[in-house]
C-alpha cells in the first residue's frame, strides 16, 4: 500500500523558543514519531506500539508554560544536560526526554527506571531506556527511544531507508527494536504491559524524483526533507550538528558556496532541509 504526499499544516510549535537547548526539548517533545504506522512487512517477534500524533501534542500543551519558563531561564536544563559528555545526537535526545520525564507534573508518568540492563550471569541481554508507570492507564510501560535520519531509495520500500552509515537502515532499526530490544516482560520487578518505539529524527526523498508514492507507514504529518547528491539552486545554509535536532532561531553559519556533506536548511518562503551527499559515498542505487 502507498500513498500520495500532500501539503498538511505541520505542528512545529519548536520553533517559536529562542534558545537552542530548548527548542530541542521542545521538538523532542512535542514532533510525531517518523513512523505513522508499523510496516505491514515487518515481521513482529515481540510485539510493540507507536504513540499517535496527538498525544504528542498533548504533551506538548501539558509542558508549553514549563518551556516558557525554560525558555526565559534554561540554566536547569543546560546542567542537566551538562552530565552528558559524549556528543552523540541520540543520547542527547534520550537525555532531553529523561529531563522532561523527571518533571512529573507536567505528565502522568512516574519514571520507574532509566537505562535498566538486564544481565543473566557475565552476559548483558539489552538495557530498556526508560520504564514508566503510566497513570492514566495504570498500565507499566516500556519506551526505546531513537533519533534516526534515513535516506528513501528506489521505491522507498522498507529495506530501501539507509542511514548516513548505510549498514545502519530502517529494517534493520525495526528488526532489532521487534527481535531483541522489546524482548522483556519485566524490569526492576515490575511487569511490563505495553511497549513503545519513540522514533523521531527526520526522512529524506531522493530530491532527482518529481512525484513519489509513500509507504502507508511513513508520517506525512511532519515535514519530510530531500537528499541527493547535486547542489540545489536555493540559498541554503550548513547546520551546525547540534541543528539536525532543531535550527537555531538565527541562521548559523553563511550560505553555502562550496558543499560538504551534511544537512542544509533555509527557511523562506518555508522551512526546507536537504540533506547532501558525494556520489562517492554511495552504491547499490537502484
Amino acid at each position: 500500500m502507498s500513498k500520495m504526499i500532500t501539503t498538511p499544516c505541520f505542528f512545529e510549535p519548536w520553533l517559536q523558543f529562542k534558545n537552542p537547548i530548548v527548542r530541542h526539548l521542545a521538538f523532542s517533545i512535542a514532533s510525531p514519531n517518523i513512523l505513522a504506522d508499523i510496516p505491514e512487512d515487518l515481521s513482529l517477534k515481540h510485539y510493540f506500539e507507536l504513540h499517535r500524533d496527538s498525544i504528542w501534542q498533548t504533551h506538548y500543551q501539558n509542558y508549553e508554560t514549563r518551556l516558557k519558563q525554560l525558555d526565559q531561564q534554561p540554566q536547569p536544563l543546560i546542567d542537566f544536560l551538562a552530565q552528558l559528555k559524549s556528543t552523540r545526537l541520540g543520547l542527547r535526545f534520550e537525555n532531553l526526554l529523561w529531563f522532561w520525564l523527571l518533571e512529573d507534573d507536567y505528565h502522568p508518568y512516574q519514571l520507574l527506571g532509566h537505562s535498566i540492563q538486564k544481565i543473566a550471569g557475565a552476559m548483558t541481554l539489552g538495557e530498556l531506556d526508560f520504564v514508566m508507570f503510566n497513570q492514566e492507564t495504570k498500565q507499566v510501560e516500556h519506551w526505546e527511544v531513537a533519533l534516526k535520519y534515513y535516506l528513501g531509495e528506489g521505491k522507498l520500500d522498507l529495506a530501501q531507508w539507509f542511514g548516513l552509515n548505510r549498514e545502519d537502515t530502517l529494517q534493520r532499526k525495526l528488526k532489532h527494536f521487534t527481535e531483541r530490544q522489546f524482548q522483556f516482560t519485566e524490569a526492576n520487578n515490575h511487569r511490563i504491559q505495553r511497549k513503545f518505539a519513540v522514533m523521531k529524527g527526520q526522512l529524506y526523498l531522493p530530491s532527482d524524483q518529481n512525484q513519489f508514492n509513500l509507504p502507508t507507514w511513513v508520517n506525512t504529518t511532519r515535514r519530510l526533507g530531500q537528499w541527493g547528491t547535486h547542489i540545489p539552486t536555493e540559498p541554503f545554509y550548513r547546520l551546525q550538528r547540534h541543528e539536525w535536532l532543531c535550527p537555531d532561531q538565527g541562521v548559523s553559519s553563511q550560505p553555502a558556496i562550496w558543499w560538504t556533506n551534511g544537512l542544509y536548511y533555509h527557511h523562506t518562503p518555508a522551512p526546507s532541509f536537504y540533506m547532501y551527499r558525494q556520489a562517492s559515498l554511495l552504491f547499490n542505487l537502484t
